[in-house]
């Protein structure tokens, strides 16, 4: 089978509109989410990552002086345009594209038409600006469509449908968004707290990113980081809930370890799902356990950037891509003490570890999980 690489990447977020901006901001341990006043959004203050209009605009206007894009429409063709500008030898065109978002263009519906409010308006719009002779595929899988889009492409490569893929997510901070979570009593009065026992909530946030996967090692530029294994399942538990017993999330785990070759304990570093919200992070916790991982470090970054939906699993790949390039870990942020009936291993403060493996998870509505193996070649 072949081994797919994670070549390059680009982030655009609250902490920054490059990658290397944001890995700078997590070492600093500075959050995305702040008091968020802003009628357009909701009525009353709440806490939340949002990337600000006019530095977007500003960024934006380096590409293209066209007005005619939406907010995450800017996001995201911002975001490829920087890691085609930094990988001159990446022809989308030539590309497999996929694009993961769960409510796309979802503000559209406020408006005049709610033409863009269809997810294959987004998929339209990348296919014009980039002259793209295929349409992209849309991936929407509620909040595992991120991880769930690079395991796509993986299968893409390894199916020999193309050589090389770019993966592409994003969503909006949105009314839409923040009122289901509102209705659930599920969003935390303050930045949220994965894991700690005195978590209240989700901290919901946006963001775009995308990533380029390739078969030839050729445009391998840094580390060789490779996706070894994946795998997503289903615990039919409840259209919200997910599993008390943590099954599907377990058997993702399970599955991708097998594809990739290897045994539990020989991951070294778990970026979790870790929404903050009472039942997502037992189950995880459950999950882990199960697997025999309760010793492995965890983290969950949605203290950095809020929970960005389709962008947060591809997201959360990109940042453990580099943490394996630079043997490095950060801190769970907003966690004080464990708050979960099964021990699991939260990291407190950043530090330097010797990595080769990391596991990526990713839960959402629907029951639906999924597992990344993510590895660094060692010689």
């Amino acid at each position: 089978m072949k081994k797919v690489y994670l070549i390059a990447d680009n982030i655009i977020s609250p902490l920054g509109f490059s990658t290397e901006e944001n890995i700078e901001n997590l070492r600093l341990n500075k959050t995305g989410i702040k008091k968020v006043d802003d009628d357009d959004i909701w009525s009353k203050p709440f806490f939340g990552a949002v990337i600000d209009n006019d530095k977007l605009s500003v960024a934006w206007n380096t590409i293209s002086n066209d007005s005619v894009y939406t907010k995450l429409e800017k996001m995201m063709l911002l975001s490829v345009s920087k890691l085609l500008t930094e990988n001159p030898s990446l022809d989308i065109t030539k590309c497999g594209v996929i694009i993961s978002t769960t409510k796309g263009n979802i503000n559209s519906l406020r408006g005049d038409s709610d033409e863009k409010a269809y997810l294959a308006s987004i998929s339209k719009t990348v296919q014009r600006y980039f002259k793209l002779d295929h349409t992209p595929v849309i991936l929407s899988n509620a909040c595992i469509s991120g991880g769930l889009a690079l395991a796509v492409g993986k299968r893409m490569i390894q199916s020999e449908l193309f050589e090389d893929v770019v993966v592409i997510g994003g969503d909006l901070l949105s009314e839409f968004t923040l009122s289901g979570f509102f209705s659930f009593q599920a969003v935390s009065t303050a930045p949220c707290k994965p894991f700690c026992k005195n978590r209240t909530g989700i901290s919901l946030g946006e963001a775009a990113a995308s990533a380029w996967l390739s078969s030839n090692k050729k445009n391998v530029t840094e580390e060789a980081i490779s996706i070894t294994g994946d795998a997503s399942a289903n615990d039919a538990n409840h259209i919200s809930g997910p599993s008390r017993t943590g099954e599907g999330l377990f058997i993702s785990i399970t599955k991708a370890l097998k594809e990739a070759g290897i045994e539990s304990n020989q991951i070294d570093y778990i970026t979790a799902h870790g929404t903050a919200t009472p039942y997502n992070d037992e189950m995880e916790a459950i999950a882990f356990n199960r697997a025999g991982m309760k010793s492995v470090p965890i983290n969950s970054l949605k203290g950095y950037y809020g929970h960005t939906l389709g962008a947060s699993a591809l997201i959360e790949s990109i940042i453990a891509r580099h943490c394996l390039i630079n043997n490095e870990l950060f801190a769970s942020l907003g966690f004080e003490e464990l708050g979960v009936s099964e021990p699991i291993n939260v990291i407190d403060k950043n530090h330097k570890k010797e990595l080769k493996r990391v596991l990526k998870t990713a839960s959402g509505f629907g029951g639906c999980n999924v597992a990344l193996i993510i590895e660094k070649e060692v010689s």
